[in-house]
């Protein structure tokens, strides 16, 4: 059976988020990192999405990576692209949500798609256009101090149109709640006043399913990982889909660690549940900038230890503001991610084959240094967050990548918790 869906994520963390959700329904899917260099696949596979590391770049690299992306998937004969971004619609005034949105649009000539990033399960909710996360405006939550895309407003209505081509419109609650029918017509109204993208409200698990319902035929979709969960369903009562498969856990021998790279709140809150359980140790980031080889002193201390172990360089918003001052907004960020990087080739050359890693750059960055070229996506963790199986360095590894805002408190622990049952 061919490839049916395709997507194109704009970090590793969020393309794994979006496997997840299609495991849930019973497909067989793979996750490709960077642009793939072949088409390979297993024959049974229903999704395939491209995992990029370009939600930071310079926008005009993330069109030119994307709209690859997208030439490769149209290559596999997919039906229909979702380009798969953070549900805290994480951007800049530049982008690079609007102009990758955009390019797609153009290449696959079209002149409209959705802009839905809510995730009600994660407390990422729609309401009057607006960006929730938990009880708080996008604006007053803890994104408004993220360290590379601070976010100081909360209508995605506003946001996507300072940073892409067109107009955006809203379908409201009251519409979205009457079903599928009605947000299609909804959708219509917007493409027919000359509006490019259409934001739903959504504050429910149920009215994301009858949004995907209604996104039966959209060539192109664009949102959080929980926009697609009623994409499958349109497919499988087409007759596209066969049997829903049952996810596995990785199998891996070896040690475990939590790298964890991420500023945002939550990653905070379970380092700080974790230092109380294991060993752990900060990498200091005035250390690295003064050429200390932090990744040997960290990997030394690591063979020292027994058990679990955490090792993170996160920090909390005055000290990320100081830091980037000192050293430049994205060289701070960079210089961080190159050293837990290293810090993880170092840890599995000397057999931690467990590996839970926090943050989306730092994920990137440590699957890129692994080697890893894909994944096979396991059981979830936490909502967003699943087991993955991987070859890295020549081992089988398992690999959990943590968006920053993603989990509770205690789930690191239960992470590794679930590996050993």
């Amino acid at each position: 059976m061919a490839v049916i869906l395709g997507a194109i994520a704009d970090d590793f963390t969020g393309a794994t988020d979006l496997c997840s959700t299609w495991v849930k329904a019973g497909l067989r899917v793979v996750q490709m990192i960077g642009l793939p260099a072949t088409s390979d696949l297993p024959p049974d596979t229903d999704a395939v999405v491209v995992a990029l590391k370009s939600r930071t770049i310079p926008a005009d690299e993330a069109v030119s990576q994307s709209l690859a992306a997208l030439e490769w998937l149209q290559a596999l004969g997919v039906r229909q692209v979702l380009f798969k971004y953070c549900s805290t619609f994480d951007s800049t005034p530049e982008g690079n949500i609007g102009p990758v949105t955009d390019a797609l649009l153009d290449a696959m000539g079209l002149d409209f798609t959705v802009v839905s990033p809510a995730f009600p399960a994660n407390g990422r909710t729609i309401y009057k256009g607006n960006l929730f996360v938990g009880d708080l405006p996008l604006a007053e939550s803890s994104m408004k101090d993220h360290p590379l895309t601070p976010m100081r407003d909360s209508s995605l209505i506003r946001l996507m149109q300072a940073q892409s081509r067109g107009r955006a419109g809203l379908v409201p609650l009251q519409t979205v709640r009457q079903g599928a029918d009605a947000i299609r017509a909804g959708f219509d109204d917007l493409r027919k006043q000359g509006f490019r993208y259409g934001v739903p409200d959504a504050v429910e698990d149920q009215d994301m399913l009858a949004l995907g319902r209604a996104l039966d035929g959209m060539a192109l979709v664009t949102g959080g990982s929980a926009v697609a969960m009623g994409l499958p369903q349109n497919l499988r009562d087409s007759g596209a889909l066969g049997a829903a498969a049952r996810p596995a856990l990785p199998k891996a021998v070896g040690r475990a660690a939590v790298l964890a790279g991420s500023c945002s709140a939550a990653t905070r809150g379970q380092i700080a549940h974790v230092a109380q359980l294991w060993p752990s140790y900060r990498v200091d980031l005035d250390h690295i900038a003064a050429g200390t080889d932090v990744a040997t002193e960290a990997l030394d201390w690591a063979q020292a230890q027994s058990g679990p172990i955490l090792i993170y360089g996160s920090s909390d918003p005055e000290e990320v503001a100081e830091n980037q001052r000192r050293y430049g907004r994205m060289q701070a960020g960079e210089m961080m991610e190159r050293a837990l990087a290293a810090i993880a080739c170092g840890l599995v050359d000397r057999g931690f084959a467990r590996l839970v890693v926090a943050g989306g750059e730092t994920s990137g960055a440590v699957i890129s240094a692994l080697g890893v070229d894909r994944l096979a996506i396991g059981p979830e963790v936490s909502p967003g967050v699943p087991w993955c199986g991987a070859k890295g360095m020549g081992r089988d590894l398992a690999l959990c990548l943590k968006s920053g805002n993603f989990g509770g408190p205690d789930m690191f622990p239960r992470a590794l918790e679930m590996l050993d049952v």
